[in-house]
C-alpha cells in the first residue's frame, strides 16, 4: 500500500536532442507534401474581381517566410527565457510573463486561457487539414492508376489514416522521431529532383511551349500588392510548425535547444526548400498547362512530373510520378503526426491547468503519451478531413479556418514577448521592433481573411466565410465554458519552479 502512495506520477520522457527537435518542427513544415498539396488552392485563388491572385504565388509565400521569421524569433526568445515551459507553450508564456510584469492572477488567468482556446483553432484543425489533404491526394493517385473513388471512400481514407497516425502518437514522440526523420531526408531529395526536372523542362522546353513567365527572374517579382497579401493568406499554411517544438519542453533533453531547433528548421524547410521549390513550379507554367488547369487539378505537382519526365524522356512520366507520390505520402504522415503530437501536448498543460476537461490531461503509464487527447484528436481530426476532402471550397475553408487561428496565436505571442522582454538589457530591436512587426503582419493577415470573407471572389469568398463563422462560434463557446469553469475550478499550474505568483485578494482561484 505504501509503495502504491509513493509512486511518482507518469512523466513524458526526456529524449530528444536537438536533432530531434529540429526534426519534429520540420516534419512540420513539409514542403515535400505541401508543394503537393497547396498548390492547387493557391493557383485557384481569385480576388474580389475575379482575377487570379496566381502570378504572386511566390511572392506571396516570401512574404509569408518574413511574417514566420518575425514570429519565430518571438518564440524563440520567449522559449529561451522560459525554459521550463513543459508542454503549455504559448498558454505558458502568456501568463508567465504577465506575472513577471506584476499582474493580477485574474488578468493573467483571463489571457492564457483565450490564447489556450484560440490555439485549438490552429493545433485542433491542422490535423485534420492534413488529413484531407491525405485524402485529397490519394484520391488523384487512385483514379490514376483506374479506381474511381466516391465520396464515401474518400471519407474512408480519411478515417483510416487518422486513425494509422492516432497509433503512432499514441506509442510515444521518440517512434515519431525517427519516422519524421526517414521522412524529411526522403521528402528534401524528391523535392530538389522534381525543382531540377521543372527547370530542365523550362529550359529545353521539349514541347515548345510558350511560358508563363519571359524570363524565369519574373517569378520573384511582385506584380499586385492585394495579390501578394491574399496569396500569404494561404501560403502561411505551408510555414507553419516552426514553433510546435516549444510543446516539447518536457521531452527535450536540454529545453535550451528549443530556440536553435526553431529558427533551424524554418531556414531549412522554408528559406531554402520552399523558395527553391514554388520557384520551380511557377517557371513551369505555360501555354500547354496553366494556372487554370492547376486549379482544377487535386495534384499538380504529379502533373509537372509526368509531363516533364514524358517529354524530356520519351516516357516513364507516370511510373517516376507514383515515386514522387510515394515521397509525398510519407511526408504527409510525418506532418500530421507532427502536429498530432503538438496539439495534444498543448491542451495536455491546458488541461492539468484544470481551463479544459481534466481526462485530457491524463498520461498513459506505458508510453508517457497524453493518450485520451490523442484518440479525441483522432477523432476530430477525422471529423474535418471527412468534410474538407469532399470538395475545394471545404478544403480551402479548413485551410482558412487554421490559419485564423495560427494568425491569432502568433500575434499574441508576439505581444507576450515584447511583455517577457521589455525589461530586459537588450536592444530597441530585439525588445520592440521585431515583436511589434511580428504582431502587425499577424493581424495584417487576419484582416485579409475577413476581407476574403466579405469582399472575396468565387469559392474562397465562400470558404473564407465559414472560416470566419466557425472561428466567431468556438470563440463565443470558449467563453461561456470559462465563465461557468473559472467560477468553480483553481488554476494547478503554479507555483513556478523558484518564483510564488504574485498575491491577488480578489482572485477566484488558488495557485496551490
Amino acid at each position: 500500500m505504501d509503495s502504491e502512495q509513493t509512486q511518482s506520477p507518469p512523466q513524458m520522457k526526456k529524449t530528444l536532442s536537438l536533432a530531434g527537435l529540429t526534426i519534429n518542427a520540420m516534419a512540420l513544415i513539409a514542403p515535400g507534401a505541401f508543394l503537393w498539396l497547396n498548390y492547387q488552392a493557391q493557383a485557384a485563388q481569385v480576388d474580389p474581381s475575379g482575377i487570379s491572385t496566381a502570378p504572386d504565388i511566390w511572392f506571396g509565400l516570401f512574404i509569408a517566410l518574413v511574417l514566420s521569421f518575425l514570429t519565430a524569433a518571438s518564440y524563440a526568445w520567449l522559449s529561451r527565457r522560459y525554459p521550463d515551459a513543459g508542454t503549455g507553450s504559448s498558454y505558458y508564456f502568456a501568463q508567465r510573463a504577465l506575472l513577471d510584469r506584476g499582474s493580477s492572477n485574474r488578468k493573467a488567468r483571463n489571457v492564457k486561457f483565450l490564447v489556450g482556446w484560440i490555439s485549438h483553432l490552429y493545433y485542433w484543425v491542422y490535423p485534420g487539414v492534413m488529413v484531407a489533404f491525405l485524402g485529397v491526394f490519394m484520391t488523384y493517385i487512385l483514379q490514376s492508376v483506374g479506381f474511381a473513388i466516391s465520396p464515401l471512400g474518400q471519407i474512408a481514407i480519411v478515417v483510416l489514416f487518422s486513425v494509422v497516425v492516432g497509433f503512432i502518437a499514441y506509442r510515444g514522440i521518440q517512434g515519431s522521431t525517427n519516422t519524421n526523420l526517414i521522412i524529411n531526408i526522403i521528402q528534401l531529395v524528391m523535392l530538389v529532383g522534381v525543382t531540377g526536372l521543372a527547370l530542365a523542362y523550362r529550359f529545353i522546353n521539349p514541347d515548345h511551349v510558350t511560358f508563363y513567365y519571359s524570363n524565369v527572374a519574373q517569378v520573384i517579382i511582385p506584380s499586385n500588392f492585394s495579390h501578394i497579401l491574399f496569396q500569404a493568406s494561404l501560403a502561411i499554411l505551408v510555414l507553419v510548425g516552426f514553433e510546435s517544438i516549444t510543446a516539447l519542453s518536457s521531452e527535450a533533453k536540454n529545453p535550451k535547444d528549443i530556440p536553435k531547433a526553431i529558427i533551424l528548421s524554418l531556414v531549412i524547410q522554408g528559406g531554402f526548400a520552399y523558395l527553391l521549390g514554388f520557384f520551380g513550379l511557377q517557371a513551369w507554367i505555360n501555354s500547354g498547362y496553366t494556372f487554370s488547369s492547376a486549379a482544377a487539378s487535386p495534384g499538380p505537382l504529379g502533373d509537372v512530373v509526368r509531363i516533364s519526365t514524358n517529354s524530356l524522356f520519351g516516357g516513364g512520366g507516370f511510373p517516376v510520378m507514383l515515386i514522387v507520390a510515394a515521397a509525398v505520402a510519407a511526408a504527409i504522415l510525418g506532418t500530421t503526426l507532427a502536429c498530432v503530437n503538438t496539439g495534444v501536448r498543448v491542451t495536455y498543460a491546458i488541461s492539468r491547468d484544470t481551463e479544459v476537461p481534466e481526462p485530457l490531461g491524463k498520461l498513459n503509464l506505458r508510453y508517457g503519451t497524453p493518450a485520451i487527447g490523442v484518440w479525441v484528436l483522432t477523432i476530430v481530426s477525422a471529423l474535418i478531413g471527412a468534410f474538407g476532402v469532399l470538395s475545394l471550397t471545404n478544403l480551402t475553408a479548413v485551410m482558412l479556418l487554421s490559419n485564423f487561428g495560427t494568425f491569432i496565436v502568433y500575434g499574441a505571442t508576439c505581444l507576450i514577448a515584447m511583455f517577457a522582454l521589455s525589461r530586459e538589457r537588450r536592444s530597441v530591436m530585439t525588445k520592440y521592433i521585431v515583436p511589434i512587426a511580428g504582431f502587425a503582419a499577424n493581424v495584417l493577415m487576419m484582416a485579409v481573411v475577413v476581407w476574403l470573407g466579405v469582399l472575396g471572389g468565387g469559392s474562397t469568398q465562400q470558404a473564407a466565410f465559414i472560416a470566419i463563422i466557425i472561428s466567431a462560434i468556438w470563440i463565443i463557446i470558449g467563453l461561456v465554458y470559462y465563465a461557468a469553469n473559472s467560477r468553480s475550478k483553481p488554476s494547478q499550474i503554479f507555483p513556478f519552479p523558484g518564483k510564488e505568483a504574485p498575491e491577488d485578494k480578489n482572485a477566484k482561484y488558488s495557485v496551490s
